[in-house]
């Protein structure tokens, strides 16, 4: 192992890799998750994807050559940290969509970390799931992941928080937090108040403060389904977290894609974000599509925390935002468009057909009716809706 010493983020070599670079990164994916052989379809064409979206570079998996810990320390030892852990995060993304993690696959990945001189919180998580203890590994995300890292001084900048045991506490006795969410409807059209709100009612959502709503940091992420263009489906909260996950420069926030990923993939988590139920198999039912406009939402993301200062994208104050125009809150927030690939794949935002759930847009119309409104999608429709009459 090379005893060059790990980089600042001052000095380090932050070009774009070239072919070789990304030839024995990709190829180490490979080897740390069994080799191309023992790989899953799905895990092999999610180590494509990431690997074809984040470097620009349209690469074959069947080029790949061995490479140990120890080579792909020496490649990548003038990288930063951030950088060494990226390509440590998707080897964990290549076990934690397995419903069954090999001890050995979890052995070969530390042994990849510990030469990049990595210690990750989610290791401890891959660990237990691949010692059979689920109840352990929700410990560990709640310990060592995003939960972990919460303070009750950042519940500040989250409206109806306050305090509260768990992050992902829900609200639903405080009028006044409903109604500042209800008076969203005032802010001028193409706000991105505006679309929030719209985003809302066209599912029949309840505002946080009201019985059966989201936890208010979870609420936090609708804002960025409008703001980075993502529907409301599975599909879309897998492209949204990981575009959340990649923004945020603190390590930690990986877990939010890990738990995505467990939730709605391997179904390794039963529940998750105070709301969430496990719906597995939607990455590998959307097979090689679903795999791109995730690893396009890394991407995405990326850009918006390079480019914005890393930010926690649940922890912004989007209510002091919600007045500015929609396009100018992504121009500031470095929100870059969607790669052709994504559109192509089937990315969708939450105002067109297919950005909608089939039992969202029913509620929506059920709420409205109750309430004595019209009901509008603004655009969105399910992709199997039967139109009538």
């Amino acid at each position: 192992m090379s005893s060059h010493p790990p980089p600042s983020n001052e000095t380090a070599d932050w070009s774009d890799p070239d072919d070789a670079e990304v030839l024995r990164a990709t190829s180490a994916m490979v080897d740390a998750l069994g080799g191309l052989d023992a790989m899953s379809d799905v895990q092999q064409m999610t180590v494509a994807a990431i690997t074809r979206s984040m470097t620009g570079r349209p690469f074959d998996l069947g080029e790949v050559i061995h490479v140990d810990p120890d080579e792909l320390a020496e490649v990548l030892q003038d990288r930063a940290e951030r950088w060494r852990r990226n390509i440590l995060h998707v080897m964990l993304i290549g076990a934690l969509i397995l419903d069954d993690i090999p001890i050995e696959l979890h052995d070969r990945i530390e042994q990849y970390a510990r030469a990049l001189g990595i210690d990750d919180d989610m290791l401890d998580v891959t660990r237990q799931l691949a010692a059979g203890s689920r109840s352990a590994a929700l410990a560990d995300f709640q310990r060592s992941g995003y939960e972990g890292a919460w303070s009750q001084d950042d519940t500040a900048a989250v409206a109806g928080m306050g305090e509260i045991d768990s992050i992902w506490q829900a609200v639903e006795d405080d009028d006044g937090l409903a109604q500042r969410w209800d008076a969203l409807q005032q802010c001028p059209p193409r706000s991105l108040g505006r679309a929030v709100w719209e985003f809302y009612t066209a599912r029949g959502f309840a505002f946080p403060g009201r019985p059966g709503s989201a936890p208010p940091l979870l609420a936090q992420h609708d804002w960025v389904h409008v703001l980075a263009g993502y529907g409301s489906t599975v599909e879309s909260e897998i492209e949204v977290f990981s575009f959340i996950a990649m923004a945020n420069e603190d390590p930690r926030s990986f877990s939010l894609q890990a738990m995505v990923l467990s939730l709605f993939e391997s179904g390794n988590l039963a529940t998750g974000a105070g709301l969430f139920e496990s719906a597995s198999g939607h990455l590998s039912a959307g097979g090689e599509q679903m795999a791109t406009r995730m690893g396009d939402a890394m991407r995405r993301g990326m850009i918006c925390g390079t480019r914005s200062g890393g930010n926690d994208l649940l922890a912004i104050d989007w209510f002091s935002l919600a007045g500015d125009s929609l396009e100018d809150v992504r121009r500031s927030f470095h929100i870059a468009p969607k790669a052709q690939a994504a559109w192509e794949s089937g990315s969708v935002t939450a105002w067109e057909r297919g950005g909608i759930s089939s039992f969202q847009a029913e509620h929506g119309r059920r709420v409205a009716t109750e309430t004595g409104h019209e009901y509008l999608g603004h655009g969105a429709t399910p992709v199997d809706e039967i139109q009538t009459g």
